[in-house]
């Protein structure tokens, strides 16, 4: 039965598991460092070799290139269901020399780095998860893994890769780590990344001060307008988290910039928020100042369909007959999980090993729950059938 040799076989992965995620994790790969994020992909790509799974190369201008893995399969040919895929970003939103300054580390079974628990772990426990279907078969339908690398700042080139897997896919399993709680993500907020730049005029500060025009003015009135359009009741959040701006100390600011971070939980929200955003860019607190508005990047929400509930439903007694407990939450981060449930694909997000405290020096992954999550995930696949999934 492939279930019980699958699992079996898991089991005795751990310190290989740990190996890899060492190696990944000990890998500079900032969302703009395309070397890095292609290194992490070439240990992807060696490990996929070694198990005899083929491994297409979408090339990627800016980012990293996205790695799809197919597991050869034995299954009747023309399968109309689609794929079964597992999916996951490479890229960290660590800047270059962190791995170096803060090393892969396990102390007291939690193991510590840059992008251990978001998401490099859940690249090995995908990883291993092929490899064991190549090994012992037994898919209702063809395996894909999704290795994309611009995840952290929107999937700017990566998104039109993941949809198009997403529409010939029947599920999609994204490998987020698991909450602190142990559960899996059913929902996310939707995102919109956004850059907007004033020109204002330069003058002396002192000697002819009544001649500039500060741009550093209007950017804090701006800001001040866009964080008011937050309603914690309605799951909306404005964030300008990046700013900059001005020429020296003595000088009327002749620019500044400023990155704004939109989340929402209403698909409908985001329209009208976009508009509200744009009206405070077009308006002119500070008289002669001009802005501009542009987009850097989009995520979509994540929300749980009849046939995603199934498919959670299908993880969830994978799970218990592993031997731990899991449930759904919500989260108002974003993911890729968002773009593949915006074509109509049943997915389920955060079946990663678990950890927490991501973005922060403090990020932590259980390295215990890197075998079990690899098993749920298993039988879960091997269940997809009989739910009519």
């Amino acid at each position: 039965m492939s279930e019980s040799q699958i699992a079996a076989w898991l089991a005795t992965q751990h310190d290989a598991m740990v190996a890899m995620l060492r190696e990944m994790v000990d890998i500079d790969s900032g969302s703009y460092n395309k070397p890095g994020i292609d290194a992490v992909g070439a240990v992807v790509r060696r490990f996929m070799e070694a198990q005899a799974i083929p491994v297409e190369v979408v090339r990627q201008q800016k980012h990293g290139d996205c790695l799809r893995a197919k597991v050869p399969w034995d299954g009747p040919a023309g399968n109309a269901g689609g794929n079964i895929v597992l999916m996951g970003h490479r890229d960290t939103v660590f800047p270059d020399g962190e791995a170096e300054r803060r090393p892969f580390t396990i102390r007291d079974g939690i193991a510590y780095g840059p992008g251990v628990a978001d998401m490099k772990a859940g690249l090995v426990m995908n990883c291993f998860v092929l490899a064991a279907f190549a090994k012992f078969g037994g898919s209702p339908a063809p395996l894909v893994g999704l290795f994309t690398g611009d995840e952290e700042i929107g999937s700017p080139e990566g998104r039109a890769v993941i949809e198009a897997e997403a529409r010939r896919a029947r599920v999609v399993f994204n490998s987020e780590p698991g909450r602190v709680s142990g559960n899996v993500v059913t929902g996310r907020k939707g995102g919109v990344f956004m850059r907007f730049r004033i020109t204002g005029k330069a003058a002396h500060s002192g000697g002819n001060f009544q001649d500039g025009i500060s741009a550093i003015e209007e950017l804090a009135r701006k800001i001040q307008a866009i964080h008011a359009l937050t309603d914690l009741e309605r799951g909306i959040t404005l964030n300008v988290g990046l700013v900059s701006g001005g020429q020296s100390v003595n000088t009327v600011a002749p620019w500044a910039e400023g990155q704004i971070d939109l989340r929402y939980v209403n698909p409908e929200d985001k329209d009208e928020l976009l508009a509200a955003i744009s009206a405070i860019i077009d308006r002119a607190y500070v008289p002669g100042t001009r802005a501009e508005l542009s987009m850097q990047g989009e995520f979509l929400p994540l929300t749980q369909t009849p046939s995603a509930k199934r498919l959670f439903e299908i993880y969830v007694n994978a799970a218990a007959d592993t031997g731990f407990r899991t449930d759904g939450e919500f989260t108002g981060g974003c993911a890729d999980s968002g773009f593949t449930a915006g074509v109509g694909t049943p997915t389920i997000c955060a079946v990663g090993p678990v950890g927490g405290k991501a973005h922060s020096p403090d990020e932590f992954l259980r390295i215990d729950t890197m075998v079990p999550r690899a098993q749920a995930a298993a039988r879960a696949i091997l269940r997809l059938e009989r739910a009519g999934l």
